[in-house]
């Protein structure tokens, strides 16, 4: 194997063996090897590296992700313009609905949250900035799906597939692009507890002045609340009204 393909694969074998520690909340080398199936000593030698640049942390008998990640990643989305216009409107849905409100943009195929704020009644969810979600179960992601080219779209279900999260997640191409449809008509997006049993939420996607999709706004709650007239129309109407201030202050400020 020529050293430029040793050097990459040596790359991917570290950020495959990052992803695992963070998978299995810390583990040892062993613990690590025997998810990734590589050999204890490869996975000994990538670890002390990794602990070496402070990438990890060795706390007893554990590796842990290190917080130089966050570092990195506070950097990338601090250049994000988005996050700087989305963040005071997404603030301000969670006040005025009482709710978790958030923001993601795309990324890879998939869904990155880049803020969300948390109203007087919000329930406790598994989203933080920067968890990574499939496109296809949230309203977050629907919403940004059904912005982008079919043959994106297609590049994303064939590469991260339309795995089900719960009984209602939308796992046909052909049902998934119906609603893709559905919801470039209407000009927002539900999600029917597809993700997570019991929670209900609502999108809208922020475009660009060529309509290319930017981000997109939601919020999020309890399918005991998140209900009726205020699912169906309060709740739309909030998002598309902090949508176009964000769109208007993307172009204008």
């Amino acid at each position: 194997m020529a050293p430029e393909e040793n050097t990459i694969t040596a790359t991917r074998t570290s950020l495959r063996i990052v992803e695992a520690l963070k998978r299995l909340d810390g583990a040892g080398t062993t613990a690590v090897a025997n998810d990734l199936g590589i050999a204890k000593s490869t996975v000994h030698n990538h670890l002390q590296t990794l602990e070496d640049e402070g990438y990890i942390t060795n706390e007893g008998s554990a590796y842990h992700v290190g917080l130089r990640f966050l570092e990195l990643g506070e950097y990338k989305r601090n250049q994000m313009d988005i996050y700087e216009k989305a963040r005071p409107e997404v603030a301000s849905l969670a006040e005025k609905t009482g709710e978790m409100a958030n923001a993601a943009v795309e990324e890879h195929g998939e869904g990155v949250y880049i803020t969300r704020a948390e109203g007087s009644e919000a329930v406790s969810v598994d989203t933080y900035a920067g968890k990574r979600v499939n496109l296809h179960c949230t309203a977050l992601g629907k919403t940004i799906l059904a912005m982008l080219p079919e043959g994106r779209v297609d590049e994303i279900i064939d590469t991260h597939g339309l795995p089900a999260r719960t009984e209602h997640t939308i796992t046909d191409r052909a049902e998934l692009k119906a609603e893709l449809a559905d919801i470039r008509e209407r000009g927002h997006a539900y999600d029917r507890e597809e993700r997570l049993p019991g929670l209900r939420c609502v999108a809208a996607p922020v475009t660009s002045e060529d309509g290319d999709p930017v981000a997109a706004l939601s919020v999020s709650g309890p399918t005991s609340r998140i209900k009726g007239d205020l699912f169906h129309e309060e709740i739309p109407e909030m998002l598309q009204s902090a949508v176009n201030v964000v769109e208007i202050n993307l172009v204008y400020s």
